[in-house]
């Protein structure tokens, strides 16, 4: 079939209003985005501040403080040492991402939420406070556990809260907030760097404890999911809890369906073991293959490294954490693009808009570094050609911001019946984070031995993650999210996969959405 065909599936407008509830639970929810934002942008600054190089990794400062001009500039980095202070975080994630699909599913959405702020408040005092390498990376440890819980519940507690016609705006709650927070660290960052005495790397990893707090507070205020609730037996409180959160006493249609869907999540005893099934394909392969290509953008080396990366072509010290708190900027004004446009034009233009700016713009600052550093990486970089560097990171930043950064959240956590839903999102997040780990480990390296070549790389894989979105993907704005099978049933590829019995609340009026 053609790419963006329309097709008639069957959905459900429940109707309900946008309750002033339901906006400031959401809201409250979506703050668990900011303690892994914090921690994206506050990674890379400290590793770039001279005396916490000096401190904790010796070898990297006296690379730095070699001027003779001979020393290979991709090479400056290169420390494992130092990557594993990065990357520790996102390893702890993946595994705890699995044990908080456990808490999600048993105790409900809220208490996953409550467990992660409290982990990552205890990582980040250990951090700050650490006198040895041994201390900062346990500390990075506990960070970790703390975002594979939020990451856990969070975008699923959105997605659940919210009506289907706006579920898209309402779950990018997360990556806005992810975004603020990155923005938070690149300003604290820049301020901290300035602070005489040496301490300002502390302060830092310290102010970890501001958004950590902000998620646990909400999180005790929480009301709990209308399924969550269904999922653990309260029937009565799932059904106010809907009316209350849709503003009409009228849900019995959407109830019934939800009620349906718990009933059909009860019988499945081994989430781990069913998620395996044909039945489940589509949504399996897609919580594998979204956050593995979400990582293969490359985002995460331009959001961990940026002032080491325009350290490297030739920003100094203040305008390189400077550059990063402009590209900060550039992703959470371009995250509010997202969240205006999602439910309207939906989320495969979205994807694959951003997808061809991507690569552009990758493919533009390969060819530069190319030219002013060529293969042995010695040179340096105009003013000019550095401003122009920095503009193309900051498209490139934009584009990730409105497509694959939110909708790698978003389309995960809204695809999933209930049933096998927390195992689907823990999938989701453990392969998130594993490749997180993997970028973040390699990426110093790769950079001192494929150079320039990088950003090929990466554009490589924008080019297929584009692709694959176009003929794989289908359009899910507006459907309900417990009548997602609908549109997988229709799909040319997986439709193959979805028994007729997997078809939840099938409904005589349609809605019209995009075949892919």
């Amino acid at each position: 079939m053609a790419g963006g065909m329309a097709i008639q599936a069957d959905t459900k407008d429940y109707g309900g209003k946008i309750t002033m509830f339901v906006l400031m639970t959401c809201l409250v929810a979506a703050t668990g985005g900011l303690i892994f934002g914090y921690d994206l942008g506050i990674s890379g600054g400290v590793t770039s501040m001279d005396v916490f190089l000096e401190k904790f990794f010796p070898s990297v400062y006296k690379k730095m403080q070699d001027d003779t001009g001979k020393t290979n500039q991709y090479c400056k980095f290169d420390s494992q040492l130092l990557t594993s202070f990065t990357s520790s975080l996102y390893i702890a994630a993946l595994v705890a991402s699995f044990a908080a699909s456990i808490t999600t599913r048993i105790f409900g959405r809220k208490v996953s939420m409550l467990t992660g702020g409290i982990i990552f408040l205890v990582g980040s005092a250990l951090n700050g406070a650490a006198t040895n390498v041994t201390m900062l990376i346990l500390g990075r440890i506990l960070l970790g556990i703390g975002v594979g819980y939020a990451n856990q519940s969070v975008p699923v507690y959105l997605s659940e809260m919210a009506p289907a016609k706006l579920r898209g705006a309402l779950n990018m709650g997360f990556q806005l907030a992810i975004t603020i927070g990155i923005l938070a660290a690149n300003l604290v960052n820049y301020g901290t760097a300035k602070i005489k005495g040496g301490y300002g790397w502390r302060v830092s990893l310290a102010l970890a404890a501001v958004p950590a707090i902000i998620m646990t507070v909400g999180a005790i205020f929480l009301p709990d999911t209308p399924n969550s609730l269904l999922e653990r037996g309260h029937q009565e409180k799932a059904k106010t809890m809907l009316q209350k959160i849709r503003g009409n006493q009228e849900v019995e249609e959407e109830f019934q369906d939800l009620l349906e869907a718990s009933e059909a999540a009860k019988k499945i005893e081994h989430p781990w073991r069913n998620i395996l099934k044909p039945r489940y394909r589509p949504q399996l392969i897609m919580s594998i293959m979204i956050p593995f290509f979400q990582q293969f953008t490359g985002i995460n080396v331009i959001m961990f490294y940026a002032p080491v990366l325009f350290k490297t072509i030739g920003f100094g010290d203040d305008a390189a954490l400077m550059s990063a708190v402009i590209t900060g900027l550039v992703n959470m004004f371009a995250t509010f693009v997202s969240i205006g446009t999602v439910d309207r034009v939906g989320r495969r233009m979205l994807f694959l808009e951003g997808g061809i700016q991507m690569l552009i713009c990758q493919i533009l600052v390969g060819v530069i570094l190319g030219i002013k550093f060529g293969v042995e990486g010695v040179g340096s970089m105009s003013k000019s050609s550095s401003y122009l560097v920095l503009f193309l990171i900051c498209a490139y930043v934009a584009a990730f911001a409105w497509s694959w950064g939110p909708l790698g959240w978003l389309v995960p956590s809204e695809i999933f019946p209930l049933e096998i839903r927390s195992a689907g999102q823990a999938i989701n997040v453990s392969v998130n984070m594993f490749f997180t780990f993997i970028i973040a480990q390699a990426f110093l390296t790769m950079l001192c031995h494929m150079k320039f070549g990088l950003f090929f790389f990466f554009g490589g894989f924008v080019l297929i993650m584009t692709l694959f979105i176009f003929f794989f993907l289908p359009e899910t704005k507006n459907v309900p999210i417990e009548e997602m099978n609908n549109i997988w049933k229709k799909h040319w590829f997986w439709g193959k996969y979805i028994p007729d019995d997997a078809i939840i609340g099938v409904h005589h009026t349609s809605a019209k959405v995009s075949d892919y």
